[in-house]
């Protein structure tokens, strides 16, 4: 399957400079937050596919008026061909929010989990805004990763983890891809695309 990750700003290359057939060859275009509702509603339109989303920290608006045509995979387990997402939004508690969580609040989000993760046998992706700790995050508060989420990795082994939050042009050595046992972490920022 061909993706396209998405995450935090729209990227030019889809939205501004857009070319017609620009978004067709996708199976699956997964957004990890923080991005307009228009904008996921003109990718949905335009790519022809599904799109998976999760909240950002700033996607409160949502609640009201969510992107028309794309599947929320926020706290649950969703599918798209023979891919299983598990998604799970939001950022670590830095200020009042409603998708923001603290290490105990995301570790009972994930507890709610298990029958579906039983279900479903496992993830393929872990679709977070949030990075995992360690694993692509910063040691300040507002962009600190959960450990939870390398509990997942340890737990379930799935091939991917797709996350956004942590914006690319914060410095200079950020890496966009990163490997941890098995599992391929992708920034995506902006944009990337993948095969898997």
């Amino acid at each position: 399957m061909k993706i396209l990750a998405v995450s935090d700003v729209p990227s030019d290359y889809f939205f501004e400079y857009y070319t017609p057939g620009k978004l067709k060859g996708f199976d699956c275009i997964l957004s990890c937050g923080d991005l307009p509702r228009e904008y996921l509603e003109f990718l949905v339109t335009m790519a022809e596919c599904p799109l998976c989303y999760v909240h950002g920290n700033h996607d409160e608006s949502f609640d009201q008026s969510p992107p028309e045509g794309c599947i929320c995979a926020d706290g649950r387990i969703v599918t798209c061909g023979d891919l299983r997402i598990l998604g799970l939004g939001g950022s670590y508690r830095y200020r009042d929010g409603k998708y923001m969580y603290t290490e105990a609040q995301m570790k009972r989000r994930v507890r709610k989990l298990w029958m579906p993760l039983k279900k479903h046998k496992g993830f393929d992706i872990l679709l977070t805004h949030a990075p995992a700790r360690g694993l692509g995050d910063f040691d300040t508060l507002a962009h600190q990763g959960f450990g939870v989420f390398v509990d997942l990795l340890d737990a379930y082994h799935p091939p991917y983890l797709v996350h956004g939050h942590v914006h690319l042009n914060y410095g200079a050595n950020i890496p966009r891809l990163r490997e941890r046992d098995g599992t391929s972490i992708i920034n995506a920022y902006d944009h990337y695309i993948f095969k898997c």
